[in-house]
């Protein structure tokens, strides 16, 4: 009689729960920046140049390149156009980062940009039981802006 293996469910890969955890922190970035800027779920406005697009039309941006340390920063990543976000306007670095680092000192105050650079240089793991529990985190802080 042949032994037949039992198929072992698949642990998910550290870079897929990653992706679960960017999907809900993007939608709650850009709602929450939509919800500030006009009060609406459905538009928002680019930190950078301050372009009214519709929800869709914005990206989760950073304010400092996604390095470990600040990939799920809700202080560090903010609705951003598609242009300020990958390719800069006017001469300016993708990300716009002379204005974007206005931005996060009217926000935040001044030292605040220092802080999310020093945030940026830490290295942070994520298990998938981390990434999980953060999912989970904010898909209760994304119930709370959601409002019926």
């Amino acid at each position: 009689m042949k032994k037949v293996k039992k198929k072992t469910p698949k642990k998910e890969s550290i870079g897929k729960a990653k992706a679960r955890v960017w999907k809900v922190f993007s939608r709650y970035i850009r709602l929450r920046d939509c919800l500030a800027a006009t009060g609406s779920s459905e538009y928002g406005e680019c930190i950078t140049c301050s372009e009214p697009l519709p929800f869709e039309k914005l990206q989760a941006g950073h304010f400092i390149p996604k390095h470990s340390g600040n990939y799920f920063s809700e202080r560090g990543v903010h609705a951003q156009c598609r242009t300020c976000n990958l390719y800069g306007k006017d001469g300016q670095a993708a990300g716009m980062p002379l204005e974007y680092r206005r931005q996060i000192v009217k926000l935040y105050g001044e030292g605040a940009a220092i802080e999310l650079e020093e945030e940026a240089r830490k290295i942070k793991k994520y298990s998938v039981q981390d990434l999980e529990e953060l999912r989970l985190y904010l898909l209760e802080k994304l119930d709370g802006l959601i409002v019926d």
